[in-house]
């Protein structure tokens, strides 16, 4: 995600020609667009993308449980 925020700012940076990205080449621009494509590919075919969308599911869940045991201790203590 990070190389297609680079790519973009790249890009505004090239067609309003600001600072020296107005002399590189337009192949340079499109160069970060191809190595984010080729980034995404290897990601998802080395299953990185899904093992962190696991992890941060995993991470919720934890956070939910918590929450909860949470309130079940506090319900209890007023019971007592």
């Amino acid at each position: 995600m990070y190389l297609l925020l680079i790519a973009v700012i790249l890009t505004i940076l090239k067609y309003m020609e600001i600072g020296p990205v107005a002399g590189w080449s337009w192949w340079v621009i499109i160069g970060v667009y191809a190595a984010t494509a080729v980034w995404w590919q290897v990601a998802d075919a080395s299953g990185w993308t899904k093992r962190k969308a696991m992890e941060k599911e995993d991470r919720v869940k934890l956070d939910r449980q918590e929450r909860i045991r949470k309130r079940l201790e506090q319900g209890t203590k007023g019971k007592r």
